[in-house]
């Protein structure tokens, strides 16, 4: 393939918007799907509004805002979706179980030239390319949120992931302005393995009492120069996301990735981060 000019992207959320903008902005055409009319409202008003925020602040012009909202259909249908497209991106919740079920259905809705794309961030796509009859085209694709404004995307090649579609990818990925590199198939890969750990051990020296979160985070900021300390990185990629990420590393690498107590009572309490209005911290 040598160009893609038409995208679908399954899940409307923090991730698959911002994925379906960053394309949409660079002149491809975008499917977006969600299973509700609220999700897809709620995804495209967070769309439209990173756009707006983008032209104010000069980084974008006026027709190029209005130029990306046009170039996404929202839709609940999922052949619709599907129709005469390049590639797809799932960008659903963190359960392999949903994940394969996702994959089971674009094997046989989408047609046998079409990427199929994963944004997770820990599954294995060997194990989402199994769900399909076509594993040779699966690949791995986990973008860094914000999406729209982190340059960085991690590409995962499953175990019968060609080159040819490896190639594609990177071609895409240069093409919506993003810079990659390329990890082996393991649960977590290199970055969420790692990013697993440290957020965890944050959790675990919170619920210590060793230090308050404010000063565990001042001490990463000042000490290693992060922009966001762990547990303020925790709030804003999702304490939900983090449970999900790290009990599937656990299940699959043992028990040094066990989740910190307090992260799965923050969770069962509701308290996902930035997006829910709090999580170890509290938002407006």
């Amino acid at each position: 393939m040598d160009e893609v000019k038409k995208l679908a992207v399954i899940g409307a959320g923090t991730m698959g918007g911002g994925i379906a903008q960053v394309a949409a902005m660079h002149g491809i055409s975008v499917n977006l799907l969600d299973v509700s009319e609220k999700m897809l409202r709620d995804g495209m008003g967070k769309i439209a509004k990173s756009l707006k925020l983008m032209r104010e602040k000069n980084r974008i012009t006026e027709l190029q805002e209005k130029s990306a909202l046009a170039n996404i259909t929202e839709t609940l249908d999922f052949p619709s979706a599907l129709s005469d497209i390049d590639m797809v991106i799932e960008a659903v919740p963190e359960e392999i179980g949903l994940k394969r079920g996702v994959f089971k259905k674009l094997d046989e809705l989408c047609e046998a030239e079409v990427i199929l794309g994963s944004c997770t961030s820990g599954i294995s796509i060997t194990a989402l390319a199994s769900s399909t009859g076509r594993r040779d085209k699966v690949i791995g694709m986990h973008f860094t949120n914000p999406v729209p404004i982190m340059k960085g995307v991690a590409i995962i090649t499953g175990l019968e992931t060609s080159d040819e579609i490896l190639e594609s990818t990177k071609r895409f990925l240069t093409l919506i302005g993003k810079e990659y590199w390329v990890t082996k198939d393991s649960p977590g890969f290199a970055g969420t393995r790692i990013m697993c750990m440290y957020i965890n051990e944050a959790f675990n020296v919170l619920q210590e009492g060793i230090a308050t979160a404010e000063d565990i985070d001042k001490e990463f900021k000042l000490v290693l120069g992060h922009p966001l300390g762990p547990l303020e990185l925790a709030d804003f990629a999702g304490l939900d996301v983090i449970l999900n990420s790290s009990e599937y590393i656990c299940a699959e690498r043992g028990d040094k990735y066990r989740p910190s107590p307090l992260l799965k009572q923050l969770v069962v309490a509701g308290y996902f981060g930035k997006k829910s209005g709090r999580g170890v911290y509290k938002y407006k």
